[in-house]
């Protein structure tokens, strides 16, 4: 598959062609998924498929998609799961039947501003080496009303952390706090065979990680898509408070499985995708600092002695937000 225009970059006569994938996944989302669907119809740069996979929707849904597939002016392809999957199953199977060079990952419920897909493949053209690309969004309400903030604002993704990304030590900030959301993100299909499959409800960090921890990870700083908040939402913006009265095992022990996993993938695909000794020793040094935090102990006057290790070998300015993270061990 290929698009017929051809890009020029760095001067150079060598023309690239990229070929462009939409994985979108689906579940009773007529409410919203056909603004979605319009919205990529009206992109400046149209993809070259859209693949939908829906996973045993119980309303109108696969009928809106099939309604837009016979109108839409690029191929549409669409999965339907015999039987629920869950959204990140389901994600994988949209992901896996995708033939494009670049794979752009898409929410259901959001909406994409005209532009998207013609600026961030631009940034995959002009940076070879790039593997992944994350933009900012607007947040917006269940009627696309803005809600006053952008994505990257609520993550505190500022100026300085943006800096660290433009060099290269995207795997530094993410190490620290998830900072990419998936709906926002695209990717090179030749980093499919690492990223899949995908652990249950970790995908955008899991990609994020995997990727930047092998690749380059660009920010574009630009709000893309309407990134819409509602009561549906399967996948979206952490709340706050969401950890309140949980034991400090049921917190970081989710996470320890997380890297734990990360690592052995890299160790897998060590070879192949280059991983250096530096990536993995950090790795370890996180999942260090996560395992120590996981076995801090529920009477609080007990945890003072691993914590404080942990401050004294920086893990904690190093993996988290240093003195306050740490009190937050202490008090929670």
């Amino acid at each position: 598959m290929t698009h017929p225009s051809c890009r020029t970059f760095d001067g150079s006569n060598v023309k690239t062609q990229l070929s462009l994938s939409v994985a979108l996944a689906s579940y009773n989302g007529e409410r919203y998924i056909g603004e979605q669907l319009d919205s990529i119809a009206r992109q400046t740069r149209l993809p070259d498929e859209l693949i939908i996979s829906d996973d045993a929707s119980r309303d109108a849904t696969t009928g809106i998609a099939l309604d837009f597939a016979r109108r839409a002016p690029f191929p549409v392809r669409i999965l339907q799961n015999s039987a629920r999957a869950g959204s990140t199953r389901n994600f994988e199977i949209a992901i896996r039947a995708c033939k494009g060079d670049i794979i752009f990952l898409c929410d259901q419920d959001d909406v994409w501003y005209p532009n998207k897909i013609s600026l961030v493949e631009e940034r995959f053209i002009n940076n070879p080496d790039v593997g992944a690309v994350f933009t900012d969004a607007d947040v917006v309400d269940e009627n696309l009303h803005p809600l006053g903030r952008r994505l990257w604002q609520i993550y505190k993704f500022g100026p300085e952390k943006q800096a660290r990304f433009v060099a290269n030590d995207a795997l530094g900030v993410l190490l620290k706090q998830p900072v990419v959301t998936g709906a926002t993100m695209a990717f090179r299909s030749s980093y499919r065979d690492l990223v899949l499959p995908i652990p249950q409800t970790w995908h955008d960090a899991w990609i994020a990680l995997l990727i930047g921890a092998t690749s380059r990870l660009e920010a574009l700083p630009a709000q893309l898509i309407a990134y819409r908040q509602h009561g549906d939402n399967q996948l979206g913006i952490p709340r706050a408070g969401r950890n309140r009265g949980k034991s400090c095992a049921a917190i970081y022990g989710p996470r320890v499985l997380l890297y734990e996993a990360i690592r052995k993938r890299l160790e897998e695909f060590e070879e192949r995708f280059r991983v250096s000794k530096q990536t993995i020793h950090r790795l370890d040094e996180k999942l260090a600092f996560l395992q120590a935090r996981a076995a801090l102990p529920q009477p609080r006057w007990r945890r003072l002695p691993v914590a404080l290790h942990e401050l004294m070998a920086l893990r904690y300015h190093s993996y988290a937000h240093g003195l306050t993270t740490f009190c937050k061990d202490l008090l929670r």
